[in-house]
C-alpha cells in the first residue's frame, strides 16, 4: 500500500508506508510552509510559527505525535500539545490560539494499523488546494527550512480544550440546557474506543441528558470492530441499546467528525439524516442557506425549500465544501457521511455540535408531539431516499476518462448533467453520481432513489454502462 496524499494530508499503514522516513519529511514539509507565509517581526527577528498538535487513541498516536512535535520544533517551530483531542477540538484549538498551523494525528475511520497526518491553517481549516500544492512542491524538493541550536522551538502541554469546546457549544444561542433536561433522556454511547471516548459523555452530561449508558468509551484505541459508524458494523451496539433500553444511540467514528444515530428499536437513523435533522432544526433558529457535497441525500435540498432558502452541492471533500459555504454565506452545511459544519462554532465537521443540535431539536420536537415521543418518530417527518455505494475497480486510470464519462450520460437525455466532481446525472426522482477516486483507479457509483432496491437496480445499470465503455477489473 503506498502512502496516500489529498487535501487533508498523508495516511498510510504504520511501519509500511507511513513510516518514520515519510512522517518526517511531511512535517519538515510543513514547517517549511509555514515559514515561508510568516513574516519578520517588528524587531527584525525571524518568525517564529506556532502549530497545535493533537492524536486520536491509536496505539501509534503517541509515538507519532512526539515525533512529528519534536521535528516541527527542529524547524524552529512552538508546538502546543492537545494530547488525545478529537479533530474539530484541534480545530478549534487551532483558531484559539492564533497559531499558523495545525496537525491531527488520526486516519479516522481506517483500522488501526492505519494512521495520517491531517493538515490545517491558522484557521484551523483544511488546506486549499494551493497550500496543498505548496506543501508537496517542498515535500519533493526536500528543502526543508531547519533551526540552529539557537532557534529550536519549544513544546508545551495543553489539555483543557475540551472543557473550551464543550463551553462554546452550551454557549449558543439555540442550545437550551433546562429543555434538554426536562426530556430526561437516555441515551448509549458508542465512542468505538476513539478519541471521543471522555468528550461526548462529558458532552451529555452538560447538555442535561440524565442516563448515559457507554460501551467502548475506554479510550483504548484498540477498535473492538470496523470503526466506520455502518448498519454492518454496529451489531454489537444495538444489542446494547435494546438491553440497556435507552432511547437511542450516539455513534461517532475515531476523530468524532462523523455523527451517527441509532433509533430505540436497532434502526439506523441514516447518517445522511444526521445533517439533515440538524440543518431543519437550526434553520428555525437562523435563516439562510444550507451546502453539501455532491454526494449528499437530496433530502437536504427538500428541507432548504422547506424553510425558503437553497440548497448548494460542492464537490465531494470537507475543504470543498467549506470553500462552498464560505462564497454562499451558508449558515450550515457538511457532508452526507455524518459531518456537520456549523460556521457559527467553526469551519470544520465537528460530531459534537451535531449531538447538541440533535438533543436539542428532540428535545423540542417531544415537547410538542407527546403522543409520539421516540426517536423514530422523530425520524418519519423527514422524506425517505435510499442510497447504494458501489465502485469499479480499473484496469488503468484512462487519461480520457470524463470524455468516456461524457459519451455514458449521453444515452440519459432527460437527466441534467454536473462535472464538476466526476459526473453527476440528476433524474426528476433519483440521481448517480460517478467519481474517480483521488487515490486508487477505482470509480465510486453513488445512487439515491425512492427505494433502496431501486438505487440499487440504478447503479447496476451504470455499472453495465461503465464497463462497457471503460476497461475494468
Amino acid at each position: 500500500m503506498s502512502l496516500m496524499i489529498s487535501v487533508s494530508g498523508i495516511r498510510g499503514i504504520v511501519g509500511e508506508s507511513l513510516s518514520p522516513e515519510n512522517l518526517v519529511a511531511f512535517s519538515q514539509a510543513f514547517a517549511t510552509l509555514l515559514h515561508g507565509q510568516g513574516q519578520k517581526n517588528e524587531t527584525g527577528e525571524n518568525f517564529i510559527p506556532k502549530v497545535v498538535i493533537g492524536r486520536d487513541t491509536r496505539p501509534t498516536g503517541d509515538a507519532i505525535a512526539t515525533l512529528v512535535g519534536s521535528t516541527m520544533t527542529l524547524c524552529g517551530c512552538n508546538v502546543i500539545d492537545l494530547g488525545i483531542a478529537t479533530t474539530p477540538t484541534v480545530e478549534i484549538a487551532t483558531a484559539a490560539e492564533q497559531a499558523d498551523g495545525g496537525i491531527i494525528v488520526t486516519a479516522s475511520h481506517n483500522p488501526v494499523e492505519w494512521n495520517a497526518l491531517k493538515l490545517l491553517d491558522r484557521k484551523g481549516e483544511f488546506l486549499d488546494e494551493s497550500a496543498v500544492q505548496q506543501l508537496l512542491d517542498i515535500f519533493g524538493e526536500k528543502k526543508f527550512t531547519l533551526a540552529d541550536w539557537k532557534h529550536v522551538g519549544t513544546l508545551e502541554q495543553k489539555h483543557d480544550y475540551d472543557g473550551e469546546h464543550i463551553r462554546r457549544i452550551l454557549s449558543l444561542p439555540c442550545i437550551d440546557r433546562d429543555t434538554i433536561a426536562a426530556q430526561r433522556f437516555r441515551v448509549l454511547i458508542d465512542a468505538v474506543e476513539g478519541a471521543g471516548s471522555s468528550i461526548v459523555p462529558e458532552l451529555c452530561r452538560q447538555l442535561g441528558v440524565e442516563e448515559i449508558e457507554t460501551i467502548s468509551c475506554n479510550g483504548t484505541g484498540i477498535f473492538p470492530r470496523n470503526p466506520e459508524p455502518l448498519a454492518e458494523n454496529l451489531v454489537e451496539t444495538v444489542d446494547c441499546l435494546k438491553k440497556k433500553q435507552c432511547d437511542f444511540a450516539i455513534v461517532v467514528d475515531p476523530d468524532v467528525d462523523r455523527l451517527a444515530l441509532i433509533c430505540e428499536d436497532g434502526a439506523l437513523f441514516g447518517e445522511e439524516y444526521s445533517l439533515v435533522a440538524c440543518a431543519d432544526f437550526y434553520l428555525q433558529h437562523k435563516q439562510g442557506d444550507i451546502v453539501n457535497n455532491l454526494s449528499s441525500t437530496r433530502a437536504l435540498r427538500d428541507i432548504a425549500k422547506k424553510h425558503g432558502q437553497t440548497c448548494y452541492s460542492s464537490k465531494v471533500g470537507e475543504a470543498n465544501v467549506v470553500t462552498l459555504m464560505k462564497k454562499r454565506k451558508a449558515v450550515i452545511g457538511g457532508e452526507g457521511n455524518g459531518g456537520i459544519i456549523l460556521p457559527e462554532l467553526h469551519y470544520g465537521r465537528d460530531a459534537l455540535v451535531g449531538i447538541a443540535l440533535i438533543l436539542q431539536a428532540l428535545a423540542e420536537w417531544r415537547e410538542k408531539d407527546s403522543a409520539n415521543r421516540t426517536i423514530s418518530g422523530f425520524r418519519k417527518q423527514y422524506p425517505d431516499y435510499f442510497m447504494a455505494k458501489q465502485k469499479v475497480r480499473l484496469s488503468d486510470k484512462p487519461e480520457n476518462l470524463q470524455d468516456q464519462l461524457l459519451t455514458i450520460a449521453s444515452a440519459f437525455p432527460e437527466a441534467s448533467i454536473n462535472t464538476e466532481d466526476g459526473m453527476k446525472l440528476d433524474f426528476p426522482e433519483e440521481w448517480v453520481h460517478i467519481r474517480p477516486s483521488n487515490t486508487e483507479p477505482i470509480l465510486r457509483i453513488y445512487t439515491e432513489a425512492k427505494s433502496m432496491e431501486r438505487a440499487e437496480k440504478l447503479a447496476e445499470t451504470f455499472i453495465r454502462e461503465i464497463g462497457s465503455k471503460i476497461d475494468t477489473l
